[in-house]
């Protein structure tokens, strides 16, 4: 890039030609990272910032190391660069962190699918090896993504580059588990769960894709001596019921609450209590609930409120696990089949009814959900714990408070402000209704228990008991954190912490988290929970959730549809600035995006347009110096200052309230239809046939307004900007920093 003001040929000459971002993108983000500006610390030290501006921090959402990126993460790319490139802009202590997400079960699963094709199971292996082997694909998955990250020109502080397996965040994981667990928060406990019998491991609420299919309710009697008629659409799970709830008002049924029954049923014996629970619905079907707590999340619930015991029927493969020979082995599909013939044989079956269901199928391996009562590691939501340092308004420290209530705090009070508002209520639903988070995966791939065992001792802490463990008859718990526990400290472990490091202290609660609106409660709300907890503050002031990038006719692309477009594709053919400004314009937060080659196609044309524009002006004020202070200018150049000026102010103000679609759409508008289409026309007369000073106000207009389209464009349209930049009489070294960067120039005021 030039260092000088003046004018040179060759850089005429290349304007001569039309703007190829092939041949200017990989070398303008090679000069960025050059400069080292992505680095806050390097922008205060070379007096680019002051060293005490205001600092702007945001982290990036780590990408799973499964494979590249699609064109969801380029949309998240491009909008945080923009809040970047503007608060850089402003002259904030600007630091965007980032980093990749060891995705366990996901990570873990792609490379199990590459042994299958290889005729190898894991086991065959042994852990370590196995791990070795995910580390490797993990490794080369990383290296892509990074590699797609600057081809997006996303302007992050490498240096400070995080890894949610690496040793740093290890730790921050282990001292969380291990203050939890002191702090009585963590338990170990036998309760319901949702298994993937396919992944073999448990999985969360939030893991689970529900999927519509054709079933059938089925209407019965235990027997025909029995009072109380239920309803089903799984009679294999009936030969663990221990119990019937029924609403304690419901006059069909009072009667019979606090009863108990021995029944045969299908092979097996029943031992059944009628209760009076308030949670039933007496209006829905026969109004009374047939209880499996073994293999039902709500029945389970019902069951601990009335001591009622679990009986497992069901085991880990989904098969059937009872004392009767018909069943006992048989999948849960066969043993439907089997009860409900013997229903119909002693005439118990009373309706059968063609319905439609929905499905709990496992997110990752696609397996159907089998709620089984499992030995887990569980966070508990709801119960009281002292908090220490507390920054949350309402909170005191020294509170005694659960999880649940800093969860709904930080967000009430509005110290944290969720984009767009009406996700709000749906946070604060999803919280309310928040049950005991399973922490615990059966997989082998992320961050071990720290829980050691040895006969009736546990060890706890953020190592293990002894160099010599093993060999002192000490064994490690092999299940794994789930990967949001590790993720849900992102934040702040990626600032240092548990060290109270100067990062930390400086840029920590983070500014703007943006994400997409499905993860909202996935890792948005663990964030906001492992913060408040550990310390007693929010992880981010504002919360900004883009919607889903769907294809020109506004449906999500899948490789089925053949609609998938991919940004390297993209921005091969047509630009890095090309592709952001598709995804941007036309979309406000919270909201899904439409987007098609054809549109990114037509912001190739902008950015050629904003090529054209600058070589008109540079060529008709060769030889001019740009004066800062003009003052001179025509009453006509005036107002048409006066006009952008107020037009900087506007989108100034829309570019803090997070509108980066509207600030896209005015600059595109006043760049093509109002200056080009327009003044530029007007110019060419006033430059052929104006006096003198006409002609020189006009020269000074058209350098103010370039230099201004080319600032408030670059958090945009960084590549094509910057490189304009460098060939204009504006672009000149800075004396204290030596940059004539345009990505540290000032905003305009």
């Amino acid at each position: 890039m030039s260092e000088n003001t003046e004018q040179k040929t060759p850089l005429n000459e290349k304007l001569l030609k039309p703007y190829n971002p092939q041949d200017t993108e990989d070398r303008i983000y090679a000069e960025w990272e050059k400069s080292g500006f992505f680095n806050p610390d390097v922008c205060v030290g070379k007096g680019v910032t002051d060293a005490n501006a205001e600092p702007f921090s945001i982290v990036l959402p780590p990408p799973n190391v499964t494979g590249t990126l699609h064109i969801g993460h380029a949309s998240m790319l491009a909008i945080e660069d923009i809040m970047v490139r503007y608060n850089r802009m402003q002259g904030k202590k600007t630091l965007w962190i980032p980093g990749t997400d060891h995705a366990a079960i996901a990570t873990q699963s792609k490379v199990e699918k590459e042994l299958t094709k290889e005729k190898i199971r894991k086991h065959d292996l042994g852990r370590e090896a196995f791990l070795k082997r995910v580390e490797t694909f993990a490794q080369n998955s990383h290296d892509t993504i990074v590699t797609q990250v600057r081809k997006m020109g996303s302007s992050v502080d490498w240096s400070r580059e995080a890894y949610t397996l690496d040793d740093q965040r290890n730790l921050a994981v282990r001292t969380t588990f291990k203050k939890m667990y002191d702090d009585g928060l963590i338990y170990r406990k036998n309760r319901v769960i949702n298994w993937d019998p396919k992944g073999q491991t448990t999985i969360s609420d939030d893991e689970i894709v529900y999927e519509e299919k054709k079933g059938k309710l089925y209407t019965f009697k235990y027997s025909h001596d029995f009072p109380i008629s239920i309803a089903t659409t799984r009679p294999e799970t009936k030969v663990g019921d221990t119990g019937i709830a029924v609403h304690p008002d419901d006059t069909r049924y009072k009667q019979f609450i606090g009863k108990e029954y021995d029944l045969d049923f299908a092979g097996t014996k029943l031992h059944i209590r009628i209760v009076g629970d308030e949670s039933v619905d007496p209006t829905f079907g026969t109004g009374a609930v047939g209880l499996t707590p073994a293999h039902s999340m709500v029945d389970y619930e019902i069951a601990d409120r009335h001591d009622l015991p679990l009986i497992q029927v069901i085991d880990e493969h989904a098969k059937m696990m009872v004392d009767a020979p018909d069943l006992n082995g048989k999948k849960t599909v066969e043993a439907r089949e089997i009860i409900v013939e013997w229903l119909k044989q002693n005439n118990l079956l009373e309706k059968e009814e063609d319905i439609t269901q929905n499905i709990s199928t496992a997110e990752r391996t696609g397996g159907i959900i089998e709620p089984l009562p499992k030995l887990q590691w569980f966070v508990a939501v709801n119960k009281k714990f002292t908090l220490g340092h507390s920054a949350i308004s309402g909170i005191e420290s020294g509170s005694q408070v659960t999880l649940k209530e800093l969860m709904l705090a930080a967000v009430k009070n509005g110290q944290t402000q969720i984009l767009p508002e009406r996700f709000e209520k749906v946070y604060f639903h999803w919280i309310e209704n928040l049950h005991d988070w399973c922490i615990s995966r059966q997989i082998w791939y992320g961050h071990q228990i720290p829980v050691w065992y040895k006969g009736e001792e546990i060890h706890c802490d953020t190592e293990a008991p002894s160099a010599n463990w093993k060999d002192e008859g000490w064994t490690q718990d092999p299940d794994t954190l789930d990967t949001w526990f590790s993720s849900g400290l992102w934040t702040f472990s990626t600032l240092g912490w548990p060290q109270k490091t100067e990062d930390l202290n400086t840029y920590h609660p983070t500014s703007v988290l943006e994400t997409g609106y499905d993860i909202l409660f996935f890792w948005v709300a663990r964030m906001i929970l492992m913060s408040t907890y550990l310390l007693g503050d929010i992880p981010f002031k504002t919360v900004y959730l883009h919607g889903l990038v769907r294809d020109g006719q506004g449906r999500k692309m899948s490789k089925s549809l053949g609609n998938i477009i991919d940004p390297l594709d993209m921005i091969s053919k047509y630009g890095a600035d090309a592709t952001r400004l598709s995804l941007i314009i036309g979309t406000g937060p919270g909201n899904d995006s439409k987007v098609s080659e054809d549109k990114i196609k037509g912001y190739k044309n902008f950015a050629n347009k904003i090529w054209n524009i600058t070589r008109f002006i540079l060529t008709n004020t060769e030889g001019t110096d740009y004066m800062p202070e003009f003052s001179l200018y025509s009453e006509k150049d005036a107002a048409l200052i006066a006009e952008l000026n107020n037009l900087t102010a506007e989108i100034t103000k829309e570019m803090e309230e997070f509108k980066f679609y509207l600030v896209g759409e005015k600059l595109y508008h006043y760049a093509w239809h109002t200056f080009a289409d327009v003044i530029l026309e007007d110019s060419k007369k006033i430059l052929a046939e104006g006096t003198d000073e006409e002609k020189a106000s006009r020269k000074q207009f058209l350098l103010y307004v370039l230099r201004h389209l080319l600032i408030t464009l670059h958090p945009f349209m960084p590549f094509v900007t910057e490189e304009l930049w460098s060939m204009t009489p504006f672009c000149s070294v800075k004396k204290n920093s030596g940059t004539n960067l345009l990505m540290v120039e000032s905003w305009p005021k």
